[in-house]
């Protein structure tokens, strides 16, 4: 009873603090328009992004005169929380702004609307075909839009095409030529400790090489966990190896040292102006960076140091005929509508103008301003983007691999998120192994996922707990 009282007296704290900043924050912003009906939009960008994300408003509320949209940053991990407890009171915010896997589990939940609820069918309908698939296979839960993604994240392969061509390389076509690249510039098997590395994968990407290696971590269909399947396992087998050439707890302190690293610091990128290489030679990472690249070279050459050259190419495909050519995990941003919304019109009144569907010569600007990748190719084609992407080359191979048909998300799924961190820990365990059994690990995950989902689904369907 003590326990049950101290979680009352906390929630009751936190609906009182949770009414406090919402008042604030009212008292602070201008006060809406006469004859408009405000929308709140909820987000979590800070910094230089909260800046784009205030103008994307500013410029909705510039272009009509029935809505007013007011965006409310709301950082940090305790925004589901904040979320569910406003939609329990009846005071929700009309849109809110997401990157986690969480779409089916709050669509199953009824925390969250389909699209079909607050917008004409044939729109939605319409805006399907417009996105991208990887847009669309992120905003979809059973067949349904329960959200519109709003921004795309795709990894490459960033690679010191100086350090290369020294070295008389080419960046990576193959998973043979990436093999390649880690042994001539870090010889496996050597005892001599490194402080560079040609390539190590990351045990948390074992989403962007099982869909590389032709694999799928579910089969909607069947509703079946697929991971023990043979593409899975040699993705995962070829990335073990790397713990075996170099030794697991070599690799996890050198590891170590790139968290080390001031800020948010790009290994690939020289730590002093002597040098002409990181940490690595090539890396796998998201389009920001493309940012980073550009500010240092940039700050270089106003100083009149010589700077490496860099590029970006494709994930590498494994040499056998399985292999997916330009695939991957892609993520992003996506735009929910909260169930009992008091303005779900206006709340996608927004959103369409965010991604351009209405308009994509503003998505093309908001786009250009954050370094975002768009979710059609309607904005992609837009002068101002493709300007953007003429002053930033490097960010084409990302655009081009959005518009790939073989980026798939993680599996929309309630329990999504214990889906992604038991496959990223089994990853995790095999790589930081060197005589771990890859097979006995998948196994051993795919039952720990299958018998969640199970137990998720017949909890929320009244029956029993499949074993």
């Amino acid at each position: 009873m003590k326990k049950r009282n101290l979680f009352i007296g906390g929630l009751f704290s936190l609906l009182a603090c949770a009414a406090l900043m919402k008042n604030w924050q009212h008292d602070q912003e201008p006060q809406i328009p006469i004859g408009r009906s405000e929308v709140i939009f909820w987000h979590f960008w800070g910094g230089e992004d909260r800046d784009v994300v205030d103008d994307v408003a500013r410029r909705f509320n510039a272009s009509q005169t029935e809505y007013y949209v007011r965006p409310i940053a709301m950082p940090g991990n305790n925004l589901q929380a904040k979320l569910f407890l406003a939609v329990a009171g009846g005071d929700p915010p009309d849109i809110v702004n997401q990157d986690d896997p969480i779409l089916a589990d709050w669509g199953q939940r009824g925390v969250i609307q389909p699209l079909e609820d607050i917008a004409p069918a044939s729109e939605v309908a319409a805006m399907e075909h417009w996105m991208l698939d990887s847009a669309r296979r992120l905003s979809t839960y059973q067949d349904k839009m329960y959200g519109l993604c709003n921004g795309l994240d795709i990894r490459a392969l960033y690679y010191n095409k100086t350090l290369l061509e020294q070295h008389n390389l080419q960046p990576p076509q193959s998973i043979s030529d990436l093999n390649e690249i880690a042994n001539a510039l870090a010889p496996f098997l050597s005892a001599e400790k490194k402080q560079r590395y040609g390539y190590i994968p990351d045990s948390r990407r074992l989403w962007a090489w099982g869909y590389v290696f032709g694999g799928d971590f579910y089969d909607a269909s069947s509703q079946r966990v697929v991971v023990d399947s043979p593409p899975i396992r040699d993705a995962l087998q070829w990335m073990a190896s790397y713990a075996q050439n170099y030794g697991a707890d070599n690799l996890a302190a050198f590891r170590k040292g790139d968290q080390s690293l001031p800020g948010k610091t790009f290994p690939l990128l020289p730590r002093n102006d002597q040098e002409m290489s990181g940490r690595y030679a090539v890396i796998m990472d998201g389009q920001w960076r493309v940012r980073n690249l550009a500010a240092f070279t940039h700050n270089r050459q106003a100083r009149g140091v010589a700077a490496p050259e860099f590029g970006v190419c494709p994930l590498p495909v494994p040499n056998t005929s399985a292999g997916r050519t330009n695939a991957g995990w892609v993520n992003g941003n996506f735009f929910v509508f909260p169930q009992g919304a008091k303005n779900s019109q206006g709340a996608w009144e927004f959103a369409k103008f965010w991604v351009g569907y209405s308009n994509p010569s503003q998505a093309a600007q908001t786009c250009s301003q954050g370094g975002w990748i768009p979710v059609s190719k309607t904005v992609t084609q837009d002068p101002q983007f493709q300007n953007y992407l003429d002053e930033n080359p490097l960010f084409r191979t990302f655009i081009e691999l959005s518009e790939s048909p073989n980026q798939f998300p993680i599996p929309s799924v309630a329990g999504a998120a214990f889906f992604r961190r038991t496959i990223e820990q089994a990853a995790f365990q095999a790589f930081n192994n060197s005589n771990a059994d890859v097979d006995e690990i998948l196994q051993e995950a795919e039952q720990q996922i299958q018998t969640h989902l199970n137990r998720n689904h017949n909890l929320r369907h009244g029956g029993h707990v499949d074993p």
